[in-house]
């Protein structure tokens, strides 16, 4: 959903999605925040020449040695299969064992940050304005929420973890100002944006993740730190978060501009009949 993103060599922006739910998710290349989904969006132009399907069955391949060999070889496989997917005009990937995601980028790539020189901007509204970096982060008190991942256009990954500090803390420790009443997160691929009111911001399940699925965040998943909106459709839940900014109005997202609803509750928008989500 994610999952989610000032990146190098930006593509175009895709145009309004057609009219009529279920709405696309957002094209991150390929999910996030990801795999085990119908076929995804057809590549842009100029991503290059589509796989063959018999690359695509290879990957297939890879992806049962990962689940055999372990999460190490898994990650790994992960990383080439998030690759692949992007010129993958048969939606075969989709039934790689890496996790049940699809990856999706708005743009066409992204810069790799690590814990030497990521860093994630407070500011705005606040009385202590500030920047982290990743081991700040680390230090804070961590939560850890399993909850089901649900993709606007329909695939679901059951029971995912997420480990990070609640975004609730993090405000806290800045002090926000009384005008203010929203949140807006900005992402280091330079292009995408995500906004919560300030009351959903505060609610104890959603996080600055740092962790997922047992390990680190990785960079096709949004790390080394993403946003993690639980009760939320993934696209809310903003890959490669670079800054919390306090605001007065809520002031909506890359794919809000698009159509995408502002308050994206599972279950509660976008056309789509899930359980509802408290």
């Amino acid at each position: 959903m994610n999952d989610s993103p000032a990146g190098d060599g930006t593509q175009p922006r895709p145009g309004p999605p057609r009219p009529g739910p279920p709405r696309p998710d957002p094209p991150r290349p390929g999910p996030p925040a990801a795999s085990g989904s119908p076929a995804g969006p057809a590549a842009p132009a100029g991503r290059g020449t589509p796989v063959g399907r018999r690359v695509i069955l290879g990957m297939l391949g890879l992806g049962v040695a990962g689940v055999a060999a372990g999460p190490y070889l898994q990650r790994a496989a992960d990383t080439v299969v998030s690759k692949v997917s992007e010129k993958d005009p048969t939606g075969l990937t989709g039934l790689l064992p890496g996790g049940g995601f699809r990856y999706y980028s708005v743009v066409a790539s992204v810069p790799t940050r690590t814990a030497e020189d990521y860093t994630l901007t407070v500011d705005g509204l606040v009385d202590r304005p500030g920047t982290l970096r990743l081991a700040d982060l680390q230090a804070m008190p961590q939560t850890r929420i399993v909850h089901d991942v649900q993709c606007v256009t329909g695939w679901r990954v059951p029971g995912t973890p997420f480990e990070g500090v609640r975004l609730s803390h993090l405000l806290d420790a800045a002090g926000v100002r009384p005008g203010a009443t929203a949140v807006r997160f900005t992402c280091f691929d330079g292009s995408y944006t995500e906004s919560l009111t300030l009351d959903q911001a505060r609610r104890d399940d959603v996080l600055v993740a740092l962790r997922m699925q047992d390990g680190p965040v990785t960079h096709e998943h949004g790390g080394p730190a993403r946003l993690y909106v639980a009760p939320m459709y993934f696209y809310k839940s903003a890959k490669w978060l670079s800054g919390i900014t306090l605001t007065s109005t809520v002031q909506p997202g890359y794919w809000e501009h698009y159509g995408y609803d502002v308050d994206a509750w599972v279950g509660r928008s976008n056309g789509r009949d899930d359980a509802p989500t408290g």
